[in-house]
């Protein structure tokens, strides 16, 4: 099966072919962001990260930074720093081009400041922009599609609608030789076992039982009761009741199939088939992590309506149910809602969402692409000092 994306030297394939603006640190927001603005047709986001952070922290954020400078979907990186960030701009700018990108490094110190800055990025921006305008689409296999999916805001029919849909649609590309990402590991709690018996090897099954016995160990080690964030205030409200309620929802996103692999925050996949990446709940820290890992596309199931997005990545937004679809049309990709009134099936939507996934991949703009969402998070593990 086929789609036309864009054959990245490296054989990567890209479903979007991006000029990505990017700071290094939180520094470099301002900069970033009116460069991007003056430069019609780029993205970029802005974030809290790349200072005063230490040790496992830092080595996320290199991580990430990597990902997204390096990712398919992007065609060229403007990097931004001031001049004393503890990611090296210059070092990231020649990672981005190891990995055939253009790029090009913004010191805003030794440019003379903020303006200089600006004009600068502008003009390369502008050139850079151009040269992407000529890159041509191609054919391009399934196979090399890497499926992100997560839920946010879930509700008491994310678990029997939206979420066994995104199922069905990871294992039809799984079935054409792709790759689908489950993440979310708190979310796995109570209901590990199930995923655990499908996992394709002692290893992995060990790997999987241990991401989620250290999540659960870390929650507890707060000392906090933490309903309100697990499951979350519009979870409850949404009719979930328990922990293990919502995680019986999460794990229908990933099918049917083998767990081939467990992967760290932001890794890139090495294996084909279903893979977890062990993130937070935390719906923007996930996309980031999926993002930075390589998915091209996202598929995120709603109960609630969350606004959410990423810079790179085009995010299919999936309601679970008709009346919050019918409030937040402007938002919403697909209406799973129809599964619980009975005019459609769990195969069926699953099959029209995966069709979704390829018109995606062909070039059509999902909900969040239009409405020009960029939000980005990067998970911290320790204390920033």
């Amino acid at each position: 099966m086929k789609f036309n994306g864009y054959l990245r030297k490296d054989g990567k394939v890209g479903v979007r072919n991006h000029l990505l603006i990017m700071p290094v640190s939180h520094y470099a927001n301002h900069v970033t962001k009116k460069i991007s603005k003056g430069v019609h047709g780029s993205v970029y986001f802005t974030h809290q990260h790349g200072t005063n952070q230490q040790s496992k922290d830092l080595t996320q954020t290199r991580k990430v930074m990597e990902g997204f400078a390096a990712h398919p979907n992007v065609y060229g990186v403007i990097i931004v720093g001031y001049g004393n960030d503890l990611i090296d701009g210059e070092k990231l700018m020649t990672y981005a081009k190891k990995n055939y990108k253009e790029a090009y490094y913004i010191n805003i110190k030794d440019l003379g400041g903020v303006n200089n800055s600006i004009l600068k990025g502008k003009e390369i921006g502008s050139v850079f922009l151009e040269n992407s305008l000529k890159v041509p689409t191609e054919e391009c296999d399934i196979d090399k599609l890497i499926l992100g999916t997560e839920c946010g805001g879930s509700d008491a029919l994310s678990g029997i609608a939206a979420n066994p849909a995104v199922g069905k649609c990871s294992d039809i590309l799984i079935k054409h030789g792709g790759t689908s990402l489950l993440s979310e590991t708190m979310e796995l709690v109570g209901a590990e076992h199930l995923l655990a018996e499908r996992a394709i090897d002692e290893n992995t099954k060990n790997k999987l039982l241990s991401v989620v016995n250290n999540t659960e160990k870390g929650a507890m080690e707060m000392g906090v009761d933490i309903r309100g964030t697990q499951p979350a205030r519009g979870n409850i409200e949404g009719g979930i009741s328990t922990i293990e309620e919502k995680s019986l929802g999460c794990i229908k996103k990933g099918g049917t199939t083998s767990l081939v692999d467990v992967i760290d925050y932001a890794d890139q996949p090495s294996k084909k088939g279903l893979v977890l990446m062990d993130t937070p709940g935390h719906d923007i820290e996930q996309l980031t992590g999926m993002a930075a890992g390589g998915a091209q596309v996202c598929l995120f199931t709603t109960g609630r309506g969350t606004p959410a997005g990423s810079p790179i990545c085009p995010v299919i937004k999936i309601s679970s149910n008709t009346p919050m679809y019918n409030r937040m049309k402007l938002n919403i990709d697909l209406n799973a809602g129809e599964i619980v009134s009975g005019e459609e099936t769990v195969d069926s939507i699953g099959e029209q969402l995966f069709e979704l996934v390829l018109s995606v991949c062909n070039g059509a703009e999902t909900k969040s692409e239009i409405l020009k969402h960029n939000e980005f998070g990067i998970f911290t593990i320790e204390r920033t000092v």
